[in-house]
């Protein structure tokens, strides 16, 4: 559906991965053999052998966390480019944003992964806070690094399209426009429409 829809790559998220595993990643490959593939591992600990894992299952990018050590992303790395995958490393709740898009960077990160939080942004608006949007340090994050800059984080269309417009090349898509806000399972409604909306206008601002 995602495909029909216009997506370019595939990630297998965090959940599928507790669920599932490495299978998770196999069959997609399998089915989808020319497709990119994000494996969500968020990885804190265990870097190389994680990432020959993701790696060895057919992922074509791996996911390190920001706030782990210095070793685990220098491993990452390392695995990464032995096995010719990208590293995406993940900003999710670091205190500065920034300085931690850099230091991903510095270490040898691909890509920056700015991040909003499931928990961060819900446990916010519960009790009566305005919850972040990964619109709000884009511009700032965006400007302190080269790598491409993916937003992710509770994303509606417009958020999309403006992240975008913003600089960043990369947006993912997921609660709650596709994944269901309070279970993991799929949105309800025409996701397939909507996911259509956002890849026509993403491609019109990213594509050349």
């Amino acid at each position: 559906m995602a495909l029909r829809a216009g997506v370019d790559w595939l990630e297998v998220g965090t959940p599928l991965l507790l669920h599932e595993g490495v299978k998770a990643i196999q069959v997609l490959r399998a089915v989808f053999a020319g497709v990119p593939i994000v494996a969500d591992l968020k990885t804190m600990d265990g870097g190389y052998q994680e990432t020959r894992m993701m790696a060895e299952a057919g992922a074509t990018h791996v996911v390190v966390m920001g706030r782990a050590h210095d070793e685990t992303l220098r491993r990452v790395v390392r695995a990464a480019r032995e096995c010719e995958v990208k590293v995406m490393g993940d900003n999710l709740a670091c205190p500065d944003k920034v300085q931690a898009a850099r230091r991903l960077e510095d270490f040898g990160c691909n890509y920056v992964i700015h991040h909003i939080g499931y928990d961060e942004r819900n446990g916010i608006g519960e009790r009566g806070g305005v919850p972040p949007n990964p619109l709000d340090e884009l511009h700032a994050v965006i400007e302190a690094v080269d790598v491409p800059v993916s937003a992710i984080g509770g994303l509606s269309v417009a958020d999309a399209v403006q992240a975008c417009r913003m600089g960043a090349p990369v947006v993912g898509i997921g609660a709650p426009l596709a994944i269901d806000s309070e279970e993991f399972k799929r949105a309800g409604g025409d996701v397939e429409t909507i996911l259509r909306e956002v890849c026509i206008q993403v491609h019109a601002l990213v594509l050349p």
